[in-house]
């Protein structure tokens, strides 16, 4: 089944309680929340104050994606804040294997996110234990930025990896996607839809409305 995950980086955080519940009215499943330390990725943005609070107004399952160093310090915390499903960087973890322990130990399911230029070779031997890959389509930190072609070809790969081995792992995309690259990124296998500016810029529940009709 196609997903939507609203990303709330792009979210007005002076109307985010009001944009989230227009969201998740209008048949949103997931919200997106990127937790940055400004170490891993270039930039600093919430954590564990603001992802409790959402908790708390939305039965929508709550999609974290920690682009951190060695984010298996915060998974107890972000699990104990609310979290459906923790997404850890393969690149910023010391011990990958370790960390998803951890989110599964919490009965959470457990995802891995892949940098554009990280070879899926990376997900080798624990694709079996993790229920999504998330594949980074734009450089991870910053907002705005155009869907790297490429990367296209990489969420194509997954899919034919993930179909071979007989798994049902999803395939979530962060990045570059909005009404006109929503397509390609669906034809290419993902199922798990991250956009933020697409959602929150304009009507929140007219946009989201129209991303999932097309996601149909």
């Amino acid at each position: 089944m196609n997903c939507l995950s609203p990303s709330i980086l792009a979210a007005d955080f002076t109307k985010l309680g009001e944009q989230m519940a227009a969201a998740e009215q209008a048949g949103a499943q997931y919200l997106h929340f990127d937790v940055m330390d400004g170490f891993f990725v270039p930039n600093i943005s919430f954590g564990m104050p603001v992802l409790s609070s959402l908790r708390k107004g939305t039965n929508m399952m709550l999609d974290v994606h920690l682009m951190v160093e060695d984010p298996a310090r915060y998974i107890g915390q972000i699990a104990d804040c609310g979290a459906d499903i923790i997404t850890v960087h393969a690149e910023a973890c010391k011990d990958l294997n370790y960390a998803v322990d951890l989110i599964k130990e919490r009965e959470l399911l457990a995802g891995v996110a892949l940098c554009p230029a990280t070879p899926l070779t990376e997900l080798q031997y624990i694709l079996h234990r993790i229920d999504m890959v998330l594949i980074m389509t734009v450089n991870p930190g910053l907002g705005g930025q155009k869907l790297i072609p490429y990367t296209l070809d990489k969420v194509r790969d997954m899919k034919a990896l993930i179909d071979s081995k007989g798994l049902k792992t999803d395939i979530e995309v962060d990045g570059g996607v909005n009404f006109k690259t929503l397509e390609q990124v669906l034809a290419a296998g993902a199922n798990i839809i991250v956009a933020g500016s697409a959602v929150f810029e304009g009507d929140v529940e007219e946009n989201t409305k129209r991303m999932l009709d097309m996601m149909k």
